[in-house]
């Protein structure tokens, strides 16, 4: 197996690649646009790349598949070559390019560089083999567009030996911690529902830990409140790992989301989380064992579930641990490769 990826995703990538290898299964790990890219790239030298590292890898390692977890000019090389492309879909790609295009490019070139970047996905989602998408409610999104392709659910795994007690980051207590990215607006744009959560509870610190094009505008609907603290991003994994060792209570606070790996990994860090009932997050919890699942834009649960988790301390802690079996029997990269290697055994 070929595993090809963005740079950001090399980390879990690998834990992919090595559980494989415990089911006789080679594999090779690469960073996509180190092998082949083209056209949007920022960089205008990979603008005229060949294809000769791309053809020398498939020569010397000769996959029997490749999977990518992302559309892009890797993933046309691959259907040129005729190899199977299995595409790991991590997130609703048609909605996030309509709300990158409504709020984030706005100039002529900004919208041409994101029209050739649906182009290319078109053209890979278009000749893949088999989309794999991370949650049930995105595989339902994905057979409505592509009625006629193979469609197998492969959640995100995760390695629960790296998420272990630590000493925690010293944060003011009683506190909630939220550990997302600003990065698509369908998303951020349920965080203004915290406003009214922080007002209401004046003793808790509210701390956000995450980053993105979106930050300056998260950071404005919080500004004039001195009980919450933004972080920015925490080396991974060993300071999220603190970062999660100190919050008493993970709130995720998302207009959509499809897996969020966060959500894992604050209950294996045996923390009780309280998260919005929306696209596969109820699939990554076990609301009212877990945790509590609160809906879009409802301050009022929302606060009277962190109020409780924060005053019950036995509460916090039966969901705390609860919340580390589940993910570890569910979710664990044994199970993910298993899950895998028997969609690929049935092509």
């Amino acid at each position: 197996v070929l595993i090809g990826g963005a740079k950001s995703k090399l980390f879990h990538l690998k834990e992919f690649g090595e559980t494989l290898t415990k089911f006789n299964i080679d594999y090779k790990l690469v960073e996509d646009v180190k092998i082949y890219t083209k056209f949007p790239s920022r960089k205008i030298s990979d603008w005229f790349q060949t294809k000769r590292k791309f053809n020398s890898l498939i020569s010397e390692f000769k996959p029997d598949i490749v999977f990518i977890d992302r559309p892009s000019h890797f993933g046309l090389a691959v259907v040129d070559s005729k190899i199977p492309l299995y595409i790991h879909l991590r997130g609703d790609y048609w909605s996030e390019m309509k709300w990158a295009k409504d709020t984030l490019y706005k100039l002529p070139h900004e919208r041409f560089s994101l029209w050739c970047k649906i182009k290319i996905a078109q053209k890979c989602f278009n000749s893949a083999d088999t989309f794999l998408p991370i949650c049930n409610y995105l595989n339902k999104i994905t057979k409505t567009r592509f009625p006629n392709k193979r469609v197998e659910t492969l959640y995100q795994g995760i390695d629960p030996a790296r998420w272990y007690s630590v000493d925690p980051m010293n944060l003011k207590h009683p506190c909630v911690g939220l550990l997302q990215d600003a990065n698509i607006w369908g998303k951020v744009k349920e965080m203004t529902t915290l406003t009214k959560v922080i007002e209401e509870m004046p003793n808790v610190t509210f701390y956000w830990v995450g980053d993105g094009p979106y930050t300056e505008t998260v950071l404005s609907w919080f500004k004039k409140y001195d009980n919450f603290k933004w972080l920015g991003r925490l080396d991974y994994p060993d300071k999220v790992r603190e970062y999660l060792m100190g919050i008493d209570v993970y709130a995720l606070i998302s207009g959509i989301d499809m897996s969020p790996l966060t959500l894992q990994e604050a209950q294996l860090m045996k923390k009780p989380v309280v998260a919005t009932k929306v696209g596969g997050i109820p699939e990554l919890m076990e609301s009212k064992k877990t945790g509590f699942l609160v809906e879009k834009e409802d301050h009022k649960t929302l606060s009277e579930k962190l109020s409780l988790l924060i005053s019950d301390n036995k509460l916090a802690s039966q969901m705390g641990a609860a919340g580390r079996e589940f993910i570890k029997e569910n979710f664990s990269w044994d199970i993910i490769a298993k899950r895998f290697l028997s969609i690929v055994n049935k092509s």
